[in-house]
């Protein structure tokens, strides 16, 4: 345990934003997840509207710097390519 008061808060603030990030990762991966079976049971219409949300989701969480901005770049575009063979 710090004995410095601005190390306590550091580590307030730092399991906060833990947190925070850990369910905006979570969020992410579910919204990709629902992606891939949506896929995977060959819906395009409901195919193509999980695409939008997830990739929303993506922009989102690397804009915040939640994660990286080239993971939601490359999750993106294999979510396009897995969509685009589906047509």
């Amino acid at each position: 345990m710090p004995n410095i008061k601005s190390a306590v808060k550091r580590v307030r603030t730092s399991q906060a934003r833990r947190s925070y990030n850990r369910s905006i990762k979570s969020k992410v991966k579910t919204l990709v997840k629902k992606f891939e079976e949506a896929v995977q049971s060959g819906m395009k219409e409901a195919a193509v509207e999980r695409f939008r949300i997830a990739a929303s989701a993506l922009d989102r969480a690397a804009a915040k710097g939640v994660v990286h901005k080239n993971l939601a770049a490359r999750k993106k575009s294999r979510m396009a390519s897995k969509l685009a063979s589906l047509s």
